[in-house]
């Protein structure tokens, strides 16, 4: 008998070496509320996609990131995700959007500097936060509903950050 993993789909989301979900990434950073942090998202020279900046908490400062719309995307039946990345030993959250909810749906995991990591977020893990509150009565994630993906830095880690990201795959 072969384990269930075996007959496992995966749906690029993003995925560099395949050219896809590398453009019309937006950022979105605290200075929507006044805030002072800077970031920008940019494609090295080995074609992985790069977000990097810097973190203030000047302001009642305190976030930046990165967005991607997902059009025409089936979700549905989605269990994980699976997010490779190499980062400066921050920690980062995978962020979820549904347009019709306010708050996002979010996982954080931790880089090791220098070092490629690939990680298998559940959708179960996903927690709904809105600007920084965690909600515990709130609707669950509905995968059919997800509008887009993003990444994020907050939680006072003050300072310069980067974080380089090679995939995010949607895992059936």
């Amino acid at each position: 008998m072969f384990p269930a993993l075996a007959f496992s789909q995966n749906i690029d989301i993003i995925n560099t070496e395949k050219r896809i979900g590398i453009k019309n990434w937006n950022k979105v950073n605290d200075d929507v509320m006044g805030g002072i942090s800077t970031s920008k998202i940019g494609i090295n020279s080995d074609g992985n996609i790069v977000f990097s900046g810097v973190l203030s908490l000047k302001n009642n400062g305190g976030f930046a990131s990165m967005r991607l719309d997902l059009i025409d995307l089936d979700l549905e039946k989605v269990k994980s995700f699976k997010i490779k990345f190499k980062g400066d030993g921050k920690s980062y959250k995978l962020r979820l959007r549904q347009n019709n909810r306010r708050a996002s749906y979010s996982r954080s995991f931790k880089s090791i500097k220098g070092k490629w990591i690939e990680k298998n977020i559940l959708v179960s893990e996903f927690k709904p936060t809105w600007r920084g509150i965690n909600y515990s009565n709130y609707p669950d994630l509905q995968t059919k509903k997800i509008s887009s993906v993003g990444l994020q830095i907050s939680d006072k880690q003050e300072g310069a950050f980067e974080l380089e990201l090679k995939h995010i795959k949607a895992v059936y």
